[in-house]
């Protein structure tokens, strides 16, 4: 009996994440990495989520009533969602401090130990 495949049937259907939309998050991975922003929409199906000013791609776009000219539009394309974290997270695991806080020194380098060479 051959294999049946289930091919509009999302894997995980009722997958919950740890992202919602409006949060606040940082991209950790490829070419977008270190990019904040707001989450404009979560797509649970795909596991993917849309950024708000991160990832944008140019889409052509067919002539309707709204756009007579059709042409081409730059949006926001998804990330999967491993690839964002929150930022208060991002933040709170690097160490960062608040606007306004006092820097401290960084630590003096202890001194190198002298190697003994063949002579």
């Amino acid at each position: 009996m051959p294999a049946v495949f289930r091919v509009n049937k999302p894997r995980h259907a009722q997958a919950k994440f740890h992202i919602k939309k409006n949060d606040e998050v940082v991209v950790l991975s490829g070419t977008q990495r270190g990019q904040r922003g707001k989450v404009l929409e979560v797509l649970r199906q795909r596991s993917r989520v849309i950024i708000e000013g991160v990832n944008m791609i140019k889409k052509s776009e067919r002539k309707t009533q709204d756009r007579p000219q059709g042409g081409i539009v730059e949006r926001e394309g998804a990330l999967h969602i491993s690839k964002i974290m929150l930022a208060s997270a991002y933040d709170a695991r690097k160490g960062a401090k608040p606007a306004g806080a006092e820097t401290t020194e960084p630590k003096a380098k202890p001194a190198a130990k002298a190697k003994k060479g063949k002579k």
